[in-house]
């Protein structure tokens, strides 16, 4: 698993590469908390195009940094999840909390 990330303008594009589960979960979990304060940022946006498979411990990562964004204030999407991603999210309602956008 690995995490990327960029900043536009005041976008904070983080993009997950690989297999978010149980294995990875601490770490993604780490590294998103320690980017998340050090960057300045108004929105952020979960690029998922690259990540190859998400199971529920993944969604409730982004549902802690969807929580901890909210009270800061923070606008916080999702973008380009593969089809079965898209499924999961779906199935979650997690598109109800984080817009999903093109």
């Amino acid at each position: 698993m690995d995490v990327k990330f960029n900043l536009l303008d005041d976008t904070l594009i983080v993009k997950l590469v690989g297999e978010l589960d149980d294995c990875s979960a601490g770490y993604v979990r780490q590294v998103l908390d320690d980017a998340l304060k050090k960057y300045t940022y108004n929105d952020v946006v979960f690029d998922m195009s690259e990540l190859d498979f998400m199971d529920s411990t993944g969604i409730g990562v982004l549902i802690g940094r969807y929580k901890y964004l909210k009270n800061k204030n923070k606008n916080t999407y999702i973008s380009n999840p593969s089809s079965t991603v898209d499924k999961i999210f779906r199935m979650s309602g997690i598109f109800e909390i984080m817009p999903k956008i093109s």
